[in-house]
């Protein structure tokens, strides 16, 4: 739907009148010197070629001026992110707008450089491709829909995340209307026409105040005003495509909207009549509805949503008469080697009893494991409730590698730790999982065991149930991240090298539905975990089934 640029529509004609008019000219025979008449017609077509030649060299001037503006911009950005490359990459708006440079923006410098100008150093781009890893329209995609999710689950107002402040903090430099309206336009794309309002108006915004425009108003017009017909604004979606059409009489889509907005407006109007309504009240845009979700086995309600996001803010936490009742201790864990260095304990909850371990990791212990994970990244998997298998989902955005104990020293002795702090068995625990949440990564709620309906869940590993699990902090979080427990109102967050400990399952083996947790999406900075799933096999005599149900359990 975008229309192609200044550069984009004058070369092209431009080149063609040049040539247009060489074709046209009478072949050369000789005999023109001999009459000043035809010399003077020769003028004539000069005149014409100079004027079109001059127009030619502007328009690769310009095209050089905004090809020198990009360099300038890129360099500038490269530079600010040369000076820390993590720190960087960390805030999500500039992990956008590197993704956007790299897909959307350079496909605009290809299209410039594709004229004369460039054309040696676009086959080299060309060449590029095949050896240097570019983002696709997918990765475009991820990102602008990651940051649409921090904007919901922080309550980020646009104008300040648009102006790169995040939380009250300025993180990085502000976006222009073009990056709004990509930000709209990949909303749009997604059926998502809450967030293409929001992001198209913050465009429109913008456009008034830039001198050298990187939208146009028809543009934003267009998306702006079939995503307000879309949440049910049909008056104002008309009023906007009229306005549109100001600027272009001829938009074949906006001269079609308009009837059919129009069509629609007598309709309501007549419903009104024979409803005896007096039409006083305006339809209203609808700002609460957001896209739709597909139905998952792991969806989760308006109040556990609610509930999710606002431990995510850190607008929500157990109890004072709870939180009273938890201490911080040594243990030893009737240990013997732990009898000489007994673990930094801190209790988070009581029932079920959800423990910090502090200081469990050593920041060479993490450079290791990550040194490891890295090249074996994938995209994180979850397991499908009906057939046990493996498959993508959006609700998980991470990446995800497995370590054997046999790989390495440091990986068996952090799992004799696992063993030490949690008094159960890894004989049948699964291989440690290294975790990197990107841009908005996060895990939303879920179980870590298997239901009864999940009957094919573990079947593979023949060890049953996940009985409980750790999970390792492997670096701080400088905004969000945090592991949230709605029913508990409990938010864990990352602090480099402590580890969260929880059992999954009843000591009569039934599932805690207590322990339903998430992953806040990550706001700014990098969140790094690594977890071990301990398993039901091989524990009877460490952890033996009780003779009654807990009162905990009884709850549920």
């Amino acid at each position: 739907m975008m229309r192609p640029t200044l550069c984009g529509r004058m070369l092209p004609a431009l080149v063609g009148s040049v040539i247009a008019l060489l074709l046209l000219q009478p072949p050369v025979d000789g005999e023109l010197f001999t009459a000043l008449a035809d010399m003077e017609e020769l003028l004539e077509t000069e005149a014409v070629l100079i004027t079109n030649l001059d127009k030619y060299v502007q328009a690769q001037e310009e095209k050089l001026m905004q090809l020198r503006q990009k360099v300038h911009e890129y360099r500038r950005e490269h530079t600010e992110a040369a000076r820390d490359v993590s720190a960087y990459l960390s805030n999500p708006v500039n992990a956008f707008l590197l993704t956007k440079r790299l897909t959307t923006d350079w496909r605009y410098v290809e299209n410039l450089m594709a004229y004369e100008v460039g054309k040696e150093f676009l086959e080299n781009v060309t060449s590029y491709r095949s050896v240097l890893k570019f983002p696709s329209d997918e990765d475009l995609n991820g990102a602008a829909v990651a940051l649409m999710r921090l904007q919901d689950t922080y309550n980020l107002d646009t104008a300040s995340l648009a102006r790169g402040m995040l939380n009250g903090v300025q993180y990085s430099t502000e976006l222009s209307a073009g990056d709004c309206f990509e930000l709209g336009r990949q909303s749009y794309l997604n059926g998502d026409y809450y967030h293409t309002v929001l992001w198209m108006r913050e465009a429109m915004d913008r456009l008034t105040s830039e001198v050298n425009r990187t939208a146009t108003k028809e543009d934003v017009l267009e998306y702006l005003a079939f995503s307000t017909f879309k949440q049910g604004n049909i008056q104002t979606a008309l009023s906007m495509t009229e306005e549109l059409l100001e600027l272009v009489p001829d938009h074949e889509r906006a001269v079609s909207n308009k009837a059919y907005y129009e069509k629609e407006l007598q309709k309501e109007a007549q419903q009104k009549i024979l409803r005896g309504d007096d039409g006083s009240e305006e339809v209203p845009i609808d700002t609460t509805t957001k896209i739709q979700k597909e139905a998952k086995p792991h969806v989760y309600d308006s109040n556990e949503r609610k509930l999710y996001e606002q431990l995510c803010r850190g607008e929500q936490q157990p109890p004072i008469e709870l939180r009273s009742q938890l201490i911080c201790r040594y243990t030893a864990n009737q240990s013997p080697f732990l009898r000489i260095g007994p673990l930094k304990l801190e209790e988070a909850y009581l029932r079920p009893y959800i423990v910090i371990y502090h200081d469990v990791m050593s920041d060479r212990e993490i450079e290791r494991i990550k040194q490891y994970a890295r090249p074996r990244f994938r995209r994180a998997t979850v397991q499908n409730y009906k057939t046990g298998e493996l498959e993508f989902a959006n609700y998980r955005i991470s990446k995800s590698a497995w370590l054997k104990d046999a790989e390495d020293e440091m990986i068996r002795t952090i799992s004799r730790r696992v063993e030490d702090m949690t008094g159960l068995t890894m004989e049948t625990a699964e291989e440690l999982q290294v975790v990197n949440y990107g841009i908005g990564g996060h895990y939303e709620p879920h179980f870590d065991f298997a239901r009864r309906e999940e009957r094919n869940a573990f079947k593979s590993l023949g060890t049953g149930n996940r009985i409980a699990t750790v999970l390792f902090y492997m670096s701080d979080v400088t905004q969000g991240g945090a592991t949230v427990f709605p029913a508990l109102h409990l938010a864990l967050w990352p602090r480099k090298g402590t580890a969260a400990f929880w059992f999954n399952l009843h000591a009569s083996g039934r599932g805690d539905y207590a322990t339903r947790h998430a992953a806040c999406p990550v706001l700014t900075g990098t969140k790094w975990v690594s977890n071990k799933w301990i398993h039901e096999r091989g524990q009877e005599f460490r952890r033996p089934c009780g003779l009654h149900l807990d009162r905990s359990e009884e709850e549920f």
